[in-house]
């Protein structure tokens, strides 16, 4: 292959400038979508990867069986540090813990201007654990000193407008601090994010904090890191973390109730977990101190690695039905080149150039295109993409345009070396072979087969994710202004004053607290209910005020809710149950719960009675994903969530809570959502893969636009001489357009028998994660139809009216 070749390849491609530019565009979109959704695949299988040793480090997890649900988390008894240390096969081990909860995270100060920093506290041996490295400073001094704090580069620079900070200093919680070490941002495909890091030196690690983080005491949980010798028994390690925690009396100290309630199941359940794949441990929950942070779904990972090459491969289907009917047309120029001597190697090669051409001109567009693309991909994804168009990445995306070049050719080099001169130059052009013809009908059909299909799981995911979103919570969020103030209402004068003040505004109905809103489980606290006399039950433990229920237009299932004109704030005798711990805990009905007591041992291990005086609805503070659960509610305002109820606009209440903020709060940050929103964000994830998969839907409908459109031009051309004889037998307009629309009709009726019930298994498998299922029935399969239909009419429109305008002198000539 010479530079010359590419020359006359080149020519030849520019010749005909309409072909050459829907042949690269088709492979140029096709190469962006896939390029875009690969390097997401490959960013989700790299989570963690910048760890040493990375395939020999392990979370320690726990399945918690005190909660009814058994739920699965991340983090484990601190103590189990010095404990994994000691233990054969481990070769290191380390805890960190977030330096405040990241729904109040650290507020610093600089310059009069507030900021938030979401860092962990760490034990010796993270940063070995983690690979870190001080870019600026000594990262061990700077962790051992009080006074010193650890920036990532990325936190320098938006704290002080320079990644060069050593030395700069700030003031958090009234104590100034120096920043000590620099390091490198941790990447966006991390489980183990961070923006600073404090030792347990410390001055604003709090003493009591400071001795649990050293000694578990109290058994606090906090994330726990082992990297072990290659080939080490983890069932060895994991039992003997087990026994040490089976025998620990602060994690053993349960009720006497709850342990019947357990048996033989064992308190907590430890687990080994690689790092490598902790992002997709979708199981992993969060709690009121860490959060489970975003997981990946393998399937999901996997079901978009399928999509972007199967658009991949319905773009180059394109070009190749393209190429086939641009090679037949070119018969006489290749039985020229045949008689002048021209070899089949020569002709072959030609060919391939022509399509390394065409690809390599749509690679390059299509990491153009990528680039513009990427930002809109990464909302749609949610994640930080913005690496993905890496030096390395560029070169595989050129390797993969250049192979699929190669690939593309073969077909259209194949027709071309099978065309006879002698035939061909004496007016009988040949056509395509049957077999050919139906290697062809047949990428057609995958083509619209696939379009229908993500047509109509799309449609069913969309509609699902409305029905979720449009859902009724158990009130009208509407009216609902959440505000999440920095420290609980019980203890802080500043919050009741505010509060107050608030109260005082006009358009504010009135202010109610929760320990969560109505959506978001930032305090879920389980406790074990039991009537006198009966089982335990596990429930969930909901702290309120006194007005909660009645400023959101709660109404009871029987019984009474709270009151303010009747209940006394934080009473801890009153308690409201819903249906499901009513039966849970063994009562005939809910009307038979009402007036009677119901038992649960505190944490100071003493009996507290409380009586029922009313039932509750179902409030969603779960997604549609979840059963409800059994929920008990008391009264309690140690808690830092309000509701606030506006009469008007909440954006003017929201801009009054502005305006008041800085008086009672001068140095935390405001935080306010809208009661909508909140519920909304636990169907975030399934919005965006509806926009994902509808732009993947239009992607595939305009291939197989391109795809059918090519088709009808080829059928045209090839039954151009049955056509004029039809007409010159009397056939009408309408019947010649059927013979058009008759063979794309059956291509399109072959498609939707392969891909509507491939789309119905696709949305059976989604709907099934979901409790409460949309009333979808088999709509959206006919919408994906109708659409489809309507797309192929449209794109065979031109050829079955050429069909139709076709004069038989010309033809026949």
């Amino acid at each position: 292959m010479k530079l010359k070749d590419f020359r006359i390849g080149w020519r030849t491609v520019i010749q005909q400038p309409a072909y050459s530019l829907s042949v690269i565009l088709g492979l140029s979109i096709g190469l962006a979508s896939c390029l875009l959704l690969l390097g997401f695949v490959k960013y989700s299988l790299d989570y963690d990867s910048h760890v040493p040793d990375v395939d020999n480090v392990y979370v320690v997890t726990q399945r918690y069986h005190v909660d009814p649900k058994s739920p699965l988390y991340d983090v484990a008894p601190m103590f189990l540090r010095s404990v994994a240390m000691t233990t054969p096969g481990v070769v290191d081990a380390t805890s960190f813990f977030p330096s405040r909860p990241q729904t109040s995270p650290l507020v610093i100060s600089i310059d009069n201007r507030q900021l938030q920093l979401q860092g962990l506290y760490v034990l010796p041996g993270f940063a070995h654990m983690l690979g870190l490295k001080a870019l600026q400073g000594n990262l061990r001094v700077a962790l051992d000193q009080p006074d010193s704090i650890v920036l990532t580069e990325a936190s320098a620079l938006r704290l002080f407008g320079t990644a060069d900070a050593l030395g700069r200093t700030m003031r958090a919680e009234r104590k100034v601090v120096r920043v000590g070490a620099v390091v490198a941002t941790p990447p966006a495909n991390t489980t183990i994010p961070f923006d600073s890091l404090l030792g347990v030196n410390s001055a604003l690690v709090d003493k009591t904090v400071r001795n649990e983080i050293l000694t578990g005491e109290l058994g606090w949980m906090g994330k726990l890191l082992i990297r072990v010798k290659p080939g080490a028994s983890l069932a060895a390690i994991t039992d003997a973390l087990q026994q040490v925690v089976d025998r620990t009396p602060s994690i053993q100290n349960h009720p006497p109730e709850t342990l019947e309630r357990l048996g033989k199941r064992k308190v907590m359940d430890l687990g080994l977990s690689p790092l490598r794949r902790a992002y997709f441990d979708k199981d992993v929950e969060g709690s009121r101190v860490f959060v489970a942070g975003k997981r990946g779904d393998a399937v999901v990972v996997a079901g978009l690695a399928a999509i972007a090459v199967l658009i991949l491969v319905l773009a180059a289907i394109n070009y190749v039905n393209l190429a086939t009917v641009r090679v037949l047309r070119r018969q006489r120029e290749v039985a020229m080149r045949k008689v002048l001597g021209v070899g089949v190697g020569r002709i072959v090669l030609h060919f391939l150039v022509e399509s390394l051409a065409v690809s390599l001109v749509a690679t390059m567009i299509g990491l153009l295109l990528a680039w513009l693309a990427l930002p809109i991909f990464s909302e749609l994804v949610n994640r930080d993409l913005s690496g993905i168009l890496s030096l390395t990445n560029i070169v595989a995306a050129m390797t993969l345009g250049l192979a699929l070049g190669v690939l593309t050719a073969i077909y259209p080099a194949w027709i071309a070396v099978r065309v006879l001169p002698t035939q061909v130059l004496a007016g009988r052009p040949g056509n395509e072979s049957v077999g050919g013809m139906r290697f062809r009908r047949i990428l057609t059909v995958v083509q619209i087969a696939t379009a229908m299909g993500f047509a109509g799981i799309t449609a069913a995911i969309a509609w699902q994710t409305g029905f979720a979103m449009r859902s009724s919570p158990g009130f009208d969020p509407a009216p609902f202004l959440i505000v999440d103030l920095p420290a609980p209402v019980r203890y802080s004068d500043p919050a009741r004053a505010f509060i107050t003040a608030l109260k005082a505004q006009r358009g504010v109905e009135g202010v109610a607290l929760s320990e969560d809103p109505v959506g978001r489980l930032d305090n879920a606290w389980t406790r074990e209910l039991r009537r006198e006399g009966g089982v335990g039950a596990g429930m969930e433990m909901k702290g309120v005020s006194a007005n909660f229920f009645e400023l959101y237009g709660i109404r009871p299932r029987t019984g009474r809710l709270f009151q303010a004109a009747l209940d006394q704030e934080d009473d801890p005798v009153p308690v409201v149950l819903n249906a499901i711990a009513t039966r849970d805990l063994g009562f005939v009905s809910p009307e038979a719960a009402v007036g009677q007591i119901v038992l649960f041992t505190g944490y100071d291990n003493k009996i507290v009675r409380k009586r029922v005086v009313g039932i509750a609805p179902d409030l969603h503070f779960h997604s549609l994903r979840e059963a409800p659960r059994a929920t008990a509610y008391e009264l309690w305002t140690a808690s830092t969530t309000l509701s606030v109820r506006t009469t008007g606009s909440p954006a003017q209440v929201e801009n009054m809570v502005r305006e008041l903020w800085p008086k009672y709060f001068p140095e935390a940050i405001m935080k306010t959502y809208r009661a909508r929103d909140i519920l909304a964000v636990n169907y975030a994830d399934d919005a965006r893969l509806a926009k994902l998969l509808a732009i993947a839907t239009c992607i595939t409908l305009s291939i197989a636009a391109f795809g059918t459109y090519v088709l009808s031009a080829n059928t045209v051309q090839r039954r151009a001489r049955e056509i004029v004889l039809r007409k010159m037998h009397g056939a009408g307009r309408s019947a010649i357009a059927m013979l058009v629309v008759r063979e794309i009709g059956m291509l399109t009726l072959i498609g939707s028998v392969i891909g509507l019930p491939l789309a119905a298994l696709g949305i059976k498998r989604y709907l099934s994660t979901y409790v409460v299922q949309a009333p979808i029935g088999y709509w959206t399969l006919g919408l994906a139809l109708m659409v489809t239909v309507i797309v192929a009419l449209v794109a065979i429109s031109r050829h079955t009216w050429l069909a139709m305008r076709m004069v038989p002198a010309e033809a026949l000539r």
